[in-house]
């Protein structure tokens, strides 16, 4: 690929499915270069496999679509050129959308909606802002509104901004009567997410943190009342960390997501998301479906698919996720969708399941299950692929010194090579890298490298014993299978061991810079949205006030692990990329690694990007996007070639 091929990616969501299983509807997004934008509109698609795909919609930026359950109405988020995302309804049997909500009701736009079985209602969760901020009041911009008064840790969030002045709150909604008016179900100074319909439309089920240490530990519950607010109640018992609650077929249980976080509230470190279960009387305590040390929720679709036979899962696995049904009392789950791919988002009705699948050269296809036969239904990644400029992704696997396997991926680009080297380290460190078309690989080899990158210990997909492996030793334990895997590359004859650089963003930039300050083997280094200083990084990251303590340690343990204690063995030229709203690794991280090596006369430059958060990479305006890329590939022209 090269940078301007962004604008060919074709990047499909989490697709719905009409109640007879016989459509699907998805929403496409793309880049809009010349609006230097992101552009999506709904595509519709038959089963059956009769028709191609073809536009539904033409808005700016339609999304989240969703069936009402009686089959004669689509709902979908719609976001003007200059506005905000707001709800629209339309007709399936022909007509023009209509708007149902508006920016006058909701002025920071709305979620994704949720139909009620009966098909009357519509339930979503919005931000409220606070009276006078966010443009509420007319004629009062951001830097003319009152001081803000901040009492609690969770008081922001990066790409989100501050978040106490205005918390997210369920809605209800009837869109057919002639001027909809929402009714705020929840209220409070509480966050609410997740929001879910009972089978007979009596209940909305939600998440929520209201108990009294929330500001501290990372718990939150399960909450059900009427659509009208009444008889709140809790449903869970405040030991998890929940989310995508569902209610079962019967509408006696809930369904939903989770992971224990230890007796505090914060042991969050390798903590494999799970599907759990609980009475929605609550007279029981939840329990977990799936094995804590094996399977963990990797998928991005909006709600937990609940259908006649189980729960839908989508399971992180050596680099895919694979979709698996889980029997409603547990057990071993039953595969439905597996292989070297990821199934990114799905739906079912009707016993068909339509599925988003991504796989090492293509950025998602919608793929149908049906009668036990898997069939493909659209080709959204045509355009791209026909460039030939698609390079496939190698698996590999090392051994490190002390004979664990570490697994990783390899993209060549074209010719006989040697080729110049990039060690690329994802993030998270709780992430992996896979079977999923990753423009950065793709990129760098359509110019010439060889793309080395791997999920060593601390990655997920490996189970929670490999998650929790760095803990408390995060720099040597991950450089160890770094290097291994790095070797094992290297005795491929097309791979130049002499011209080799290291790169990665968040977790991988803090990789980049300790191997750059512990390893002489790399020419250069790009260090991108790193943590580098972990002494500030507690108290200037929006997650740092648990972060830090419990994947780094104690101040002594902080301090021996922070890369920038090793910024003066640093000796190799460095790039450093940083976003001047980055809340989640705020600017500082990188100010004080570039002063470090420019005191000390390293080559190093600084690349801020304006008005960016820690984003950047994955959805930063394109043209930002575009000149990261250029930057990149003149730093390694200069000090690889």
């Amino acid at each position: 690929m090269k940078p301007a091929d962004l604008a060919l990616l074709r990047i499909p969501g989490a697709p719905a499915l009409s109640p007879d299983g016989q459509t699907a509807v998805v929403s496409v997004t793309r880049l809009d270069l010349d609006e230097d934008t992101y552009r999506a509109q709904l595509w519709t698609v038959r089963t059956d496999g009769s028709s191609p795909a073809r536009p539904l919609t033409h808005g700016w930026r339609d999304s989240a679509p969703r069936f009402s359950p009686d089959g004669r109405f689509l709902a979908f988020v719609r976001a003007a050129k200059d506005g905000k995302p707001q709800l629209y309804v339309l007709p399936t049997d022909g007509g023009d959308a209509r708007q149902v909500t508006s920016d006058d009701q909701h002025p920071l736009g709305v979620g994704a909606p949720v139909w009620s079985p009966d098909s009357t209602r519509i339930a979503y969760v919005t931000r409220v802002p606070e009276e006078g901020r966010y443009g509420t009041k007319e004629d009062v911009g951001a830097e003319q509104e009152p001081p803000r008064r901040i009492t609690t840790l969770r008081y922001r969030l990066d790409s989100t901004g501050f978040v106490l002045d205005r918390r997210p709150h369920v809605f209800v909604l009837d869109p057919f009567v002639e001027e909809p008016t929402p009714l705020q179900v929840s209220t409070g100074d509480f966050d609410h997410a997740d929001v879910t319909w009972s089978p007979d439309s009596s209940l909305l089920a939600f998440t929520s943190a209201r108990h009294e240490s929330r500001d501290v530990d990372l718990r939150r519950d399960v909450f059900v009342c009427t659509p009208e607010g009444e008889g709140l109640r809790r449903v869970t018992d405040t030991t998890l960390n929940v989310a995508q609650p569902a209610f079962g077929p019967d509408g006696q249980t809930l369904y939903f997501l989770g992971e224990d976080l230890g007796p505090d509230g914060r042991d969050f470190v390798a903590r494999l998301t799970g599907l759990f279960v609980v009475p929605v009387d609550g007279t029981e305590p939840p329990r977990r479906l799936t094995d804590p040390e094996r399977y963990h929720f990797g998928a991005a679709p909006a709600r937990t698919v609940v259908t006649t036979d189980g729960v839908l899962f989508g399971n992180e696995n050596r680099g895919a996720i694979d979709l698996v049904l889980v029997p409603f009392d547990g057990g071993e789950p039953r595969p439905v969708l597996s292989g070297t791919r990821q199934a990114t988002g799905y739906d079912e009705a009707a016993g068909v399941v339509v599925a988003t699948v991504t796989t090492g050269t293509d950025a998602g296809e919608v793929v149908v299950v049906s009668d036990g036969e898997e069939r493909p239904l659209t080709s959204f990644g045509e355009e791209l692929f026909s460039t030939g400029r698609v390079r496939p992704v190698e698996e590999i696997t090392a051994t490190a010194p002390d004979g664990y396997p570490v697994h990783g991926f390899v993209v060549r680009p074209d010719g006989e090579g040697p080729h110049p080297v990039l060690l690329m380290i994802h993030g998270g460190p709780f992430a992996q890298y896979g079977w999923t078309l990753l423009n950065e690989a793709q990129v760098y080899a359509g110019a010439g490298y060889a793309v080395v990158m791997g999920n060593p210990r601390g990655s997920s997909g490996y189970g929670r014993a490999h998650g929790t492996a760095i803990r408390h030793n995060v720099g040597e334990v991950s450089a160890t299978d770094l290097h291994a895997l790095l070797d094992h590359a290297l005795t491929a004859p097309d791979l130049d061991s002499d011209r080799v650089g290291v790169m990665g963003g968040s977790h991988g930039g803090f990789m980049t810079t300790w191997l750059a300050g512990n390893s002489g083997r790399f020419r250069a280094a790009i260090s991108e949205r790193a943590v580098n200083a972990l002494d500030s990084f507690v108290g200037s990251s929006d997650i740092g006030w648990f972060f830090g303590e419990q994947y780094y340690g104690d101040p002594e343990q902080r301090a021996r692990q922070s890369p920038l204690s090793h910024a003066h063995k640093i000796e190799i030229p460095m790039l450093i990329i940083h976003s001047e709203q980055d809340w989640r690794c705020p600017i500082e991280q990188a100010q004080r690694l570039f002063v470090a090596l420019k005191l000390r006369g390293v080559e190093a430059e600084l690349l801020l990007f304006p008005a960016e958060s820690h984003e950047l990479s994955r959805s930063g305006l394109p043209s930002h996007r575009i000149a990261r890329f250029d930057a990149i590939l003149d730093w390694w022209e200069r000090h690889l070639r």
